[in-house]
């Protein structure tokens, strides 16, 4: 199913894939096409054959600065451009951070994920929350933060602070970011995870569905993931929580099995990647989940909120992983 033929046209120092594992836009929605139980099947066999199929990773995720974003990403409850319930709320305290991160820990997080809500962090800024990388590290947990746009530097200095992951999620495809997105571009993003995965820092990047995207967007946001060079060890699929206040607070939401479809997609694209299933999973049944599971995704959210928005609860994950005979890693 891989295919030579061009999709992107990224910054190629970073970006461009070996030709022979390059997907094109039609290749990834002829995956969307398939019959649900041969994708299914598909996307389990792509899974066994490079993790253990009942293993999940568990991250557990902390706004460590809240609001006040001068973006205007149309999902995000903490762009200052909204009238949202997000109040805006100064970086935390490294020593709240790591009693954060001892909790997480102990309750069986494996990683710890810090976010900031700013266009990208100044040097005053960064050296705080390299403090909080160096010691959370120290606790024996892997790092991943998302500070936005990164300037030239800016992730070196991360990398020597000790940070496993990065994440800067492309959001949407290329062609529909503009619809979602206007204050900096879809390249901008590509630069900033360039600028990571150069300075030796794992990628953490996915997307969002339900913005009002058609099947091809989606098609053509995974076989964009996947086409990096290369493609992110972690790649987050959210299913959009609507925020009231946002652009986007009336979107109709994404049929399930389009989501589910959207999981096996990126499993197959992306095989040796751990595909997390994101925000949203608070509204999922747990069947929902499961199925999510089979179709690939390795990953969670393990906390009773995520940046803004609450997430399914440890309690209920314990449950259904012991329903599943799911194990952590």
């Amino acid at each position: 199913m891989n295919s030579i033929s061009p999709v992107l046209a990224l910054r190629p120092d970073a970006t461009a894939p070996a030709p022979d594992t390059r997907w094109t836009v039609s290749a990834v929605e002829a995956l969307y096409q398939m019959p649900l139980m041969d994708l299914l099947f598909r996307a389990q066999q792509v899974h066994r054959e490079n993790f253990d199929p009942n293993a999940v990773q568990r991250s557990a995720l902390i706004s460590i600065k809240t609001g006040g974003c001068s973006e205007d990403c149309s999902y995000c409850s903490q762009s200052a451009r909204y009238k949202t319930e997000t109040e805006r709320e100064a970086l935390m305290q490294v020593e709240d951070v790591l009693a954060a991160a001892r909790e997480a820990k102990a309750r069986g997080a494996s990683r710890f994920c810090m976010g900031a809500a700013w266009r990208g962090p100044k040097e005053k800024e960064l050296a705080v929350v390299s403090q909080m990388i160096r010691e959370v590290k120290a606790l024996g947990l892997e790092t991943c933060v998302t500070l936005g746009m990164l300037k030239e530097g800016q992730a070196s200095q991360l990398k020597a602070a000790g940070l496993d992951y990065y994440n800067h999620n492309l959001d949407t495809d290329a062609e529909f970011y503009d619809k979602v997105i206007t204050t900096h571009k879809h390249a901008d993003r590509v630069d900033t995870i360039a600028q990571v995965r150069e300075a030796g820092i794992k990628v953490c990047s996915g997307g969002i569905l339900g913005m009002g995207e058609s099947r091809r967007n989606r098609a053509a946001m995974v076989a964009q993931l996947a086409n990096l060079n290369p493609p992110p060890e972690s790649v987050p699929i959210n299913n959009l929580v609507a925020i009231p206040g946002t652009p986007l607070a009336e979107t109709e939401k994404v049929d399930s099995f389009e989501f589910l479809r959207s999981i096996a997609a990126a499993r197959i694209t992306m095989p040796k990647s751990f595909v997390r299933l994101s925000a949203g999973r608070e509204a999922m049944s747990d069947e929902m989940q499961a199925l999510c599971f089979f179709a690939g995704a390795n990953s969670i959210f393990y906390c009773d909120k995520l940046l803004t928005t609450n997430n399914s609860g440890t309690s209920r994950d314990l449950a259904l992983f012991e329903k599943l005979g799911l194990r952590p890693i």
